[in-house]
């Protein structure tokens, strides 16, 4: 990264950390933004993408049926964007087999990060609702979304004391791609982000989330795990400016989907100060994000009440309807899961799983490595974005 690779000096500064080495220090947010058509058009949008989602978010008939599957479709998009190769069935299956409290010996490290993932928002959304949004918040999803993965010996839920660097695998400082700003300019630059977060503003709310994903980006204030930790950010910055009532809304498949320009959009702001670009494809992300997450909904609510009728008109118990509902969240089911979450013996929620099994909402998974599992095909197949199923 050299100083001819900037050419927009009121987005931030460059500082030299050693010879022919430069550091960005973005400055504080917000920053001069012309106002467009497009911009005008995309945000309005966006707006009403989100408020008809918040809608339909409005009238579940459980307000938390479908945080699972939605979260758990986020954690592995976002994580494959970090170069991880677990599949949505990957980890259903190992959520399955997983003890309270534990995780399965032997398991492959990716799986292990998305789980991570999952972890550290359903932390993060349940602390939202007695602590404020704020740097140590941030910290602590950190260390849950670090814990036994790699970047581990990173000092998770720490701010990094080191300088680090964005690049292709193995180039070093002076061949990187960008330098983030250097211990105490980061320090700085975090602590300001963190009064935006909370100030009065006459801005927009989706603006100011896109500069504040770009922001967090930019500083790249932990030694690993910043990408995560910072799509992360979006969904608690939609529950906390109050645009959404659920964490419904995830943009990692949008941003998957257009890897190459997500990350080219990040870098032109810092080395071209090219806002405006960012925030519209910003803006369409949450525009595609929200029709497909209605979309997504009303498939999943249809299925429920497909098999709540079915189990209904079979004149099953109330179990099944709260073993039925269960399947949303872990549509990959073993029967010590089910006797767990009915509160009911082993050979009780057997036949429970087995009249699942007759109607045709639970097949069984066939394999020598594992003991009986059962999977509900169609939430899984509603929730995948392009992978057929993988057995």
């Amino acid at each position: 990264m050299q100083p001819t690779d900037f050419s927009d000096e009121n987005v931030g500064r460059l500082v030299q950390i050693s010879e022919g080495c430069w550091a960005f220090v973005p400055n504080s947010l917000p920053p001069r933004l012309p106002a467009t058509w497009e911009l005008t058009n995309t945000l309005s949008k966006a707006d009403r993408g989100l408020a008809e989602l918040n809608g339909v978010a409005r009238n579940l008939p459980n307000p938390n049926l479908l945080i699972g599957p939605f979260l758990r479709n986020e954690a592995v998009l976002s994580t494959r964007i970090e170069g991880t190769q677990a599949s949505l069935s990957d980890l259903f299956f190992f959520e399955a087999s997983k003890r309270p409290q534990s995780k399965p010996t032997n398991s492959p490290p990716d799986v292990i990060e998305v789980f991570n993932y999952v972890q550290a928002s359903t932390y993060a959304f349940l602390r939202l609702k007695e602590f404020p949004l704020s740097l140590r918040l941030i910290r602590e999803v950190h260390a849950k979304l670090m814990e036994g993965v790699r970047g581990e010996n990173q000092t998770p839920g720490e701010f990094r004391r080191f300088q680090n660097w964005i690049g292709p695998d193995g180039c070093n400082l002076k061949d990187s791609t960008y330098v983030p700003p250097p211990v105490p300019e980061m320090l700085m630059t975090l602590a300001e982000m963190e009064k935006f977060i909370h100030a009065d503003s006459d801005l927009p709310p989706l603006i100011r989330l896109a500069m504040l994903h770009y922001q967090f980006e930019a500083i790249h204030p932990f030694g690993d795990g910043n990408g995560r930790v910072g799509r992360l950010l979006i969904s608690l910055l939609l529950l906390h400016e109050g645009l959404l009532t659920r964490p419904l809304l995830y943009l990692s498949a949008y941003f998957e989907r257009n890897r190459r320009e997500y990350y080219v959009r990040l870098l032109e702001v810092s080395t071209q100060g090219r806002w405006l670009e960012w925030i519209i494809f910003f803006l369409k992300g949450i525009v595609q994000q929200s029709l497909d997450a209605i979309r997504r909904t009303e498939v999943l609510l249809d299925l429920r009440e497909q098999y709540r009728n079915s189990v209904q008109s079979a004149r099953s118990s109330a179990l099944l309807l709260t073993l039925i509902d269960s399947l949303f969240e872990h549509p990959v089911l073993t029967i010590p899961n089910a006797s767990s979450i009915l509160g009911i013996t082993y050979r009780a929620a057997e036949a429970n799983i087995e009249k699942l099994f007759g109607l045709g909402i639970l097949q069984r998974f066939v394999s020598k490595k594992r003991p009986r599992v059962f999977l509900a095909r169609g939430i899984i197949d509603a929730m995948l974005d392009f992978n057929p199923w993988e057995k």
